[in-house]
C-alpha cells in the first residue's frame, strides 16, 4: 500500500475509533456548492462529513473491529461522524435528505459502538431529542403532584369558606 493511501486509512480509522458514533451515507447528484451546505448543515449538529473511497472506509473499519456489507454500500459513499449526540447528527442527515430530493441516502452505521441499520438510523432520527425527552419524563413526574397540591388547596379552601360562612350567621 502507497503511503499517501496508508495515511488515509489511518486519518479515517483514527475518526472511527474517536467517534462516538458515524453514519454511512451515499450521495448523489452533488455539486460543490450542495456539499459545502450538506457539510454545514452537519456541523450545525456536531458531526463532520467525509467523502471516503468504499475500499479504504472498509478496510479502516476492519481494522476496527467493525464489519460492513460491501454489497450494502451503493454508489459513492461519505462518512459522517459524530463527537458529540450521534443522535443529533441522524436527525440532520434525514431532514436534510428529505428537504433536498434525497440526495443523501443513509446506508448504516454505528452508534455507541451497536451496529444499526438503515432503517433502524432513521427511527432513531425521528425519536425527540434528549431535552425533549427530559422534559416529557419531568411532565410526566410533575402531572400528579400538581393534581395532588390542586386537591389539597381545594380541601384548605372549602374549610376557610366554612368559617368564613360560620363567622357571617353568628
Amino acid at each position: 500500500m502507497r503511503a499517501e493511501k496508508q495515511l488515509l486509512l489511518d486519518e479515517i480509522k483514527e475518526k472511527i475509533d474517536g467517534s462516538n458514533g458515524f453514519i454511512v451515507a451515499s450521495y448523489k447528484d452533488f455539486s460543490a456548492a450542495r456539499a459545502r451546505e450538506f457539510r454545514d448543515h452537519v456541523a450545525e449538529a456536531g458531526g463532520e462529513f467525509e467523502v471516503v473511497r468504499k475500499r479504504v472506509f472498509i478496510k479502516a473499519a476492519l481494522e476496527s473491529g467493525i464489519e460492513f456489507d460491501v454489497k450494502a454500500l451503493g454508489g459513492h459513499v461519505g462518512i459522517i461522524f459524530s463527537q458529540d449526540d450521534v443522535t443529533q447528527v441522524a436527525k440532520s442527515t434525514v431532514k436534510y435528505s428529505d428537504s433536498n430530493e434525497k440526495s443523501i441516502a443513509v446506508l448504516g452505521g454505528q452508534i455507541e459502538g451497536e451496529f444499526c441499520s438503515a432503517e433502524e438510523i432513521e427511527a432513531i432520527a425521528k425519536l425527540p431529542s434528549l431535552p425533549e425527552l427530559r422534559a416529557q419524563l419531568l411532565g410526566l413526574f410533575e402531572a400528579p403532584m400538581s393534581q395532588t397540591v390542586g386537591a389539597m388547596q381545594a380541601a384548605l379552601t372549602s374549610i376557610l369558606y366554612c368559617v368564613e360562612e360560620k363567622s357571617k350567621k353568628d
